[in-house]
C-alpha cells in the first residue's frame, strides 16, 4: 500500500496543536510501519532525518502559490504515483478538488462552527467555505475525541462508522524532572525566580485566559507563598487585553508575559510550575492539560467539552465560566499538599492511556480497513 501524507503543516503550524499532531503522527508511523511505502508532502526544513527509511520517499513543496501544489501538482502526483490512500492532517484544508484516490483527513474540532466568534475572520471564512466540500470527499474521517465525533455526526450528519477516534498523546519529553534543575532553568534562561502558576496553550477569548487574572487577584493575599503567573506564548490575539487586565487588576507585577518559548522548553516549565491552569471554553483534544499531567503537575481544568474524556480524574475540573469556583479550587490546591499530591498521582495513572504508538497504531488500522 502506498500511503501519501501532506505533512507541511508539520512546519507551517509549528506550535500549534495541529502542527504537533502533523509532527508526531508522520514520526511514529514511521517508526511503526515498515510493511507499507509513504510518499511526503514536506514544506521547509527538518526532512532530512527521512531519508533513513527505505520506504519513505519526500516532495518538498513551497508555501508560496499553495493552490498550484494542492489542486495541481499534489493531484498529479498522487495519479502518477499510484497512491492508494491520501492523508491531511489539518482539517482537511487543503484536499485537492480533483480526487484520485482514497481520502482520509483528520479532524480535529469544528470550532468555526460552534464559537465562531472566537475564530480569526480569515480562517473562518475558508474554513465555512471549504468544510462542507470536504467532507464531502472524504472516504474516512479521523478525529481526536469522541466528542469531536459527535459534533462531526451532528453537523455534517456524517454517520458513525466513517468516523475513527485516534487520540493524541504527549511527547515523550513530557515526564517529570528534578524541580531544583527545571527551577534554575527558568531562572537563568527567563529570569523568573518566583514560584508560579503556569497557562500555555494560546490566546484566543476561547481559551479564557482572563479567568485566571481574574481568579488570581481574588486569591493571591491568601496565599502561603509569594506566588506568580507565568503565561507562555507569543504576542498575538487577546496578548494586548490581558497584559492591561493584568495592571488594571493591581496585579501587573505578579503576572510574567514570557513571550514565544521553544517547544523543547516546555517541559521545564510544566515541571517548575506549582500549578498548571487550563480553563478553555472549547477544545476538541486539550493537549497541554494532559501534558501537565504527564509531567506531575498538579493541573486544574474545565469540566466542559472533550477535556473531562480526556484527563478524566486526573486532574480537578471546574466549571469554566465560574470564576470564582476557579478561583476557590485555585487556593485549595496550591493550599492542601494532599489534595495536591492526590492530583498528581491520579495524573500520571491517567497519562499512562496515551501515547503516540497507540495513536499511530489506530492510525494504521483505520488506513488498512479501507482497503
Amino acid at each position: 500500500m502506498l500511503i501519501s501524507i501532506d505533512s507541511r503543516g508539520a512546519t507551517w503550524y509549528a506550535g500549534t496543536g495541529i502542527g504537533t499532531y502533523t509532527r508526531q503522527i508522520v514520526k511514529y508511523l514511521l517508526e511503526l510501519d515498515t510493511k507499507n511505502d509513504y510518499f511526503l508532502f514536506w514544506s521547509g526544513k527538518g526532512y532530512e532525518h527521512f531519508k533513513k527509511y527505505n520506504n519513505v520517499r519526500v516532495s518538498l513543496s513551497s508555501r508560496k502559490h499553495h493552490r498550484f501544489w494542492e489542486q495541481y501538482y499534489i493531484p498529479d502526483i498522487i495519479k502518477t504515483k499510484g497512491v492508494d490512500i491520501y492523508h491531511v492532517p489539518q482539517n482537511g484544508i487543503g484536499l485537492p478538488e480533483n480526487k484520485n484516490s482514497i481520502y482520509v483527513a483528520t479532524i480535529h474540532d469544528l470550532i468555526p462552527y460552534i464559537m465562531p466568534e472566537t475564530v480569526g475572520k480569515g480562517y473562518l471564512s475558508k474554513f465555512i467555505s471549504q468544510m462542507p466540500k470536504i467532507m464531502s470527499s472524504l472516504d474516512m474521517i479521523i478525529t481526536v475525541s469522541e466528542w469531536s465525533k459527535k459534533d462531526i455526526m451532528r453537523i455534517f450528519n456524517i454517520p458513525d462508522e466513517k468516523i475513527k477516534v485516534t487520540y493524541l498523546a504527549a511527547d515523550d519529553m513530557f515526564v517529570p524532572m528534578d524541580k531544583h534543575i527545571a527551577h534554575d532553568f527558568i531562572r537563568q534562561k527567563y529570569e523568573i525566580d518566583k514560584d508560579f502558576i503556569l497557562y500555555l496553550g494560546g490566546f484566543s477569548p476561547r481559551k479564557n485566559v482572563k479567568s485566571i487574572l481574574v481568579a488570581f487577584s481574588m486569591i493571591y493575599k491568601n496565599l502561603s507563598k509569594d506566588y506568580k503567573v507565568v503565561i507562555i506564548g507569543s504576542s498575538k490575539d487577546d496578548h494586548q487585553f490581558l497584559n492591561k487586565l493584568a495592571q488594571n487588576l493591581n496585579i501587573g507585577d505578579r503576572v510574567h508575559f514570557t513571550g514565544y518559548v521553544p517547544y523543547e522548553d516546555l517541559p521545564f516549565f510544566y515541571n517548575g510550575a506549582d500549578l498548571f491552569v487550563y480553563p478553555s471554553l472549547y477544545e476538541g483534544f486539550g493537549l497541554p492539560a494532559l501534558e501537565a499531567i504527564c509531567c506531575g503537575t498538579p493541573t486544574i481544568t474545565s469540566n466542559v467539552s472533550s477535556i473531562p474524556e480526556v484527563v478524566g480524574d486526573g486532574a480537578l475540573l471546574i466549571n469554566p465560566f465560574d470564576t470564582e469556583e476557579l478561583a476557590k479550587a485555585m487556593e485549595q490546591v496550591l493550599e492542601d499538599n494532599e489534595i495536591k499530591l492526590d492530583l498528581i498521582n491520579k495524573g500520571f495513572t491517567r497519562a499512562s492511556n496515551f501515547s503516540w504508538q497507540k495513536t499511530a497504531s489506530e492510525t494504521l488500522k483505520a488506513y488498512e480497513s479501507l482497503l
